[in-house]
């Protein structure tokens, strides 16, 4: 069994990315500059745009965050929208998710440039992934096919299981792993919790992306001898033992699942890091597109 590092894999990625924008600095070129939009005092929002901040800092982007009261009208949320596709020095930027309710989410992600859209939601972006286009793939999904082509995972006639169809990572995902390429070219089910017979299903799955939001759901009966497992899940439980009251967990029971896998992603440690790993690529690749 192999653990699949998330943490490792993306340390090794920022570093790649910080020496390519060294080599800009030399060139004269322009420094990357990722924006992000954080409405409201969120938790795990503000945790997640910090991170983003400081890795940023690591990698010698640009950063600028933008934060606003959660009494912030959708009309002056859209014009900041706006400011910032208009602003030639931001070469990508997020709107934090999830928004207050009153804020209509689509509305504002329509109205995001897609050549800034690094976050990979735009309609735009998710049509052309879905065509096997060049374009901004979600930070999540993309996170996930980097991890497996680094470990050099096989993807080619394979059985994947994706079990969650949200439009930010299991949708994506049964996209990328069934386009042509590598990794890619598995046939590919997409679960989700009303499907019937969904522990046949993982028990067949020579990889299992779980992306359900379900703590600890699936168990080792539920998964065959040497299957690849992905554990998308990051959840808060109760946990009087810490000292923050809580622990984080995955989707996955690692301790019973993790024996009869070939390889298998830790919580935390796994995708979580590669997803703000791969929004500073997404970024890098919007600011090269622009100066070409």
């Amino acid at each position: 069994m192999i653990v699949l590092d998330g943490k490792k894999t993306s340390n090794d990625l920022k570093l790649e990315i910080a020496q390519e924008v060294d080599r800009m600095k030399v060139a004269g070129s322009k420094v990357p500059h990722l924006a992000a939009i954080l409405v409201g005092e969120d938790g795990a929002s503000l945790t997640y745009v910090g991170s983003k901040v400081r890795s940023c800092e690591q990698v010698g982007f640009e950063s600028t965050l933008l934060k606003f009261p959660d009494t912030i009208s959708e009309e002056e949320l859209l014009d900041q929208v706006h400011a910032l596709n208009t602003n030639d020095s931001i070469d990508g930027y997020i709107v934090q998710l999830p928004l207050p309710k009153h804020i209509d989410e689509n509305k504002i992600l329509m109205a995001i440039d897609p050549e800034k859209d690094v976050d990979g939601f735009h309609p735009y972006n998710f049509g052309k992934m879905a065509l096997e286009m060049d374009t901004f793939i979600p930070a999540t999904p993309f996170g996930i096919m980097e991890i497996l082509e680094r470990y050099q995972v096989k993807t080619k006639g394979k059985h994947v299981v994706v079990v969650g169809r949200s439009h930010i990572v299991g949708r994506p995902m049964s996209i990328l792993l069934s386009r042509k390429g590598n990794p890619g070219n598995a046939t590919v089910t997409l679960a989700h919790s009303h499907t019937a017979n969904l522990a046949e299903l993982t028990q067949q799955a020579d990889i299992v992306i779980m992306a359900l939001g379900i703590p600890h759901f699936l168990k080792a009966d539920m998964v065959k001898a040497g299957a690849v497992i992905i554990d998308v899940g990051i959840t808060r439980v109760p946990n009087a033992d810490s000292p923050k009251g809580y622990q984080i967990v995955g989707d996955v029971d690692f301790n019973e699942v993790a024996p009869k896998s070939s390889y298998i992603t830790p919580v935390p440690g796994g995708v979580g890091p590669m997803t703000i790993a791969m929004l500073l690529k997404n970024t890098l690749l919007a600011c090269k597109r622009r100066q070409n």
